[in-house]
């Protein structure tokens, strides 16, 4: 069996990775920004010319790059393959100015790729997964559903029907998607404001998060910014992530009630 994390920022996703961990040891755990056969999050996905390019624009830190790359083929239209290197690039702790953004550019949520390319990428890595015991923490919804709302400006009916070509993509895997629900969104999130700050108190996570909703075309086509805007937004990514699990994904999908769990319901689960 293999094990799917998901649920809000601040819902306890890492904390049920490592509950999951505990009472199945078997199971190897994928954390965001690791490589994973299934997620690109915190990654760039890149062509052999690109990455001979960064290779090159940082020479100094090319031993770094090279251990932190992972090669895939990429299955191409009439059958032709064609290699793709994806960058572990924030596992990579360097002060070389611009690095990190530069690096960033080749990750492919954020609009960085049209949606049909960003469909074939999700799709064709989940048909080549051929894992066993796995555990990954948001790497069938958050990063997925979070840019084909808020930077595709897909509708909900959209993002299901994508869902279903999902499933099609993983049949044949033994798998479970443990959703962490929160019934209170936004004490979670000042939560998780409070947790991403730094010693001083200044936040850390939350002015970059509001910049990336309030620049986001799903903000701008509906005129929304703001905490408010963005709290709705998270309470709506809630209930689509969870009618998606229920209606495409059915008895693979499992209701944890975030922090609020005990080792004898997980055990059930697993």
């Amino acid at each position: 069996m293999n094990y799917f994390i998901e649920g809000l920022q601040g819902s306890g996703k890492s904390t049920l990775i490592e509950t999951v961990s505990r009472l199945a040891p078997e199971v190897k755990a994928y954390h965001e920004g690791d490589y994973s056969p299934t997620e690109l999050s915190w990654c760039a996905y890149m062509s052999e010319q690109q990455y001979d390019a960064v290779l090159a624009k940082y020479s100094e830190i090319a031993d770094e790059i090279r251990a932190k790359t992972f090669e895939e083929d990429r299955i191409l239209e009439g059958g032709a393959k064609e290699v793709r290197k994806i960058v572990c690039y924030t596992r990579i702790m360097t002060d070389i100015p611009g690095f990190h953004k530069d690096l960033e550019q080749y990750e492919i949520y954020n609009n960085r790729v049209p949606l049909e390319e960003f469909k074939k990428i999700i799709l064709s890595r989940y048909a080549a997964w051929k894992g066993d015991s796995e555990l990954f923490e948001c790497s069938i919804f958050q990063n997925i559903v979070e840019d084909m709302t808020l930077f595709k400006n897909l509708s909900d009916e959209e993002i299901i029907d994508f869902y279903k070509e999902v499933k099609k993509a993983l049949s044949g895997r033994d798998f479970k998607i443990l959703y962490l629900y929160a019934d209170d969104v936004e004490g979670n999130f000042n939560v998780i404001r409070k947790e991403r700050s730094d010693a001083d108190g200044n936040e850390l996570w939350f002015p970059l998060m509001m910049g990336f909703f309030n620049e986001s075309p799903y903000a701008k086509a509906r005129g929304v910014s703001g905490e408010k805007a963005l709290i709705e937004h998270f309470k709506h990514r809630q209930e689509l992530e969870v009618r998606i699990g229920k209606e495409v994904f059915q008895e693979q999908f499992c209701l944890l009630k975030s922090k609020g769990y005990t080792d004898e319901e997980v055990k059930k689960v697993l």
